[in-house]
């Protein structure tokens, strides 16, 4: 069994499953749930887009569904920003989040580097 902390599959759904739980049950405001909604399609589009690298035959459809993860995660990591800043959620309720998501920006990133 491998590692969690090192398993990215692995993190990306927790990171998902973490954003739905973040929002089930949470009266929101017109603007809190759009933006709930579209985070929940962004963080769970990561997750679903690298099941799709891990069949990929490729290195070019790797980079290309990597690029698609990374175009999700930093959608994902602009929308708790805004979050924050209309003041929807408190910085402190979510800062383990945006802290995996950078993580998990830099691991795409750094999975995209290695391949080219």
């Amino acid at each position: 069994m491998s590692d969690r902390k090192y398993d990215l599959t692995e993190r990306l759904e927790d990171f998902a499953a973490k954003i739905i739980v973040l929002y089930d049950k949470k009266p929101l405001s017109y603007a809190g749930d759009y933006l709930a909604k579209q985070l929940i399609r962004s963080s769970c589009s990561s997750a679903l887009n690298y099941g799709e690298v891990l069949g990929a035959g490729t290195d070019k459809d790797k980079i290309n569904k990597l690029r698609i993860c990374l175009k999700e995660l930093r959608e994902s990591l602009r929308n708790l920003n805004i979050q924050t800043k209309a003041k929807l959620i408190s910085e402190d309720s979510i800062r383990e989040l945006k802290d995996e998501n950078d993580q998990l920006i830099r691991i795409i990133v750094t999975r995209i580097k290695n391949i080219n």
